[in-house]
């Protein structure tokens, strides 16, 4: 069942008025670090308002786009944590003071959500006119799970990232932060400051994650509403994940075991799907099984580790 344009129309102004006020209360607190107890507070509200809309999606469109749509969100949000150790690397190689982290990211996931819609829209268009792409598709996953099992994900080098040298080289930066502004007049030329090299690392680095992420939900359902939308619910819980793992992404030893596994299990049903149908409620108990255990294992494995430093 497609979704009618007022239930696009509906979600997209939920979407704005979430991010203007989330915009607006930092906009009242003035520049300062997320505290931890902030942090919490702000997960849980995203996470409710996206289950909120699941059930929304339940009442409207029936439990089978209710269950994808669930099924998305939680690939989304899992594959999430790549998202945020690679955040901590860009942040802590920039020096970006604490109180700007915050608006590098809500700057960033808006960027995120048009770049996802343009990606979304191409792969459910592929799909549909190409079915073999799902093929291909599953392919792709099934490798990238592989490798992580084995160890074999590539290293992120910032000081040779091909966009970040390219940007240095075209564009023209300053050398000192301005406060919290992408923007600066230096000797009467405007200017990017470092905060906006940031943002444009992040991203970049962003697309390169959805590669993975999009996919992977296309194994669920090529419903382009409810891929949109799952995507979005993820990608605007993110920040306030990040401000939550920051500190905590070294507990989770062996989560990234837990995601190679999720891709291998989407690839392979995607590749096997002309000749073994498993439903999408099964492929979301396997997913939060999975999770279950590799985030449990990880948790038990650090125990006796001391509480990780304020960044």
């Amino acid at each position: 069942m497609s979704a009618s344009i007022w239930f696009w129309v509906a979600f997209h102004i939920g979407v704005v008025a979430a991010i203007a006020i989330d915009l607006l209360s930092f906009r009242v607190r003035g520049q300062h670090a997320v505290s931890l107890a902030s942090a919490v507070r702000r997960s849980l509200i995203w996470v409710a308002l996206s289950l909120a809309f699941n059930l929304v999606v339940w009442r409207w469109q029936g439990a089978d786009q209710a269950i994808d749509f669930f099924t998305g969100y939680l690939i989304e949000y899992s594959l999430s944590v790549d998202n945020i150790f690679v955040f901590v690397l860009i942040f802590a190689y920039f020096r970006v003071p604490p109180e700007y982290e915050h608006r590098v990211l809500i700057w960033g996931i808006i960027g995120a959500i048009v770049m996802r819609a343009i990606m979304i829209w191409l792969g459910v268009s592929l799909v549909a006119r190409f079915h073999f792409v799902l093929y291909l598709f599953g392919a792709f996953l099934f490798v990238t799970g592989l490798r992580m099992l084995l160890g074999r994900s590539e290293q992120i080098d910032l000081e040779n990232n091909f966009f970040l040298r390219a940007a240095r080289r075209l564009l023209p930066v300053t050398d000192v932060y301005h406060g919290q502004n992408f923007f600066a007049l230096v000797d009467g030329r405007r200017m990017l400051t470092p905060l906006a090299l940031v943002l444009i690392v992040i991203d970049v680095m962003d697309l390169v994650f959805a590669v993975d992420s999009i996919p992977a939900v296309l194994a669920i359902t090529q419903d382009t509403f409810i891929i949109y939308t799952s995507n979005i619910c993820a990608i605007l819980g993110l920040r306030s994940l990040y401000f939550l793992l920051a500190n905590l992404v070294s507990r989770f030893v062996y989560l990234r075991i837990g995601l190679a596994v999720i891709l291998c299990f989407v690839g392979a049903k995607m590749i096997s799907s002309r000749w073994l149908h498993i439903p999408n409620w099964m492929s979301l108990g396997v997913i939060i099984v999975v999770l279950a255990i590799t985030i449990g294992v990880s948790v038990s494995a650090t125990k006796g580790q001391p509480p990780p430093s304020p960044r």
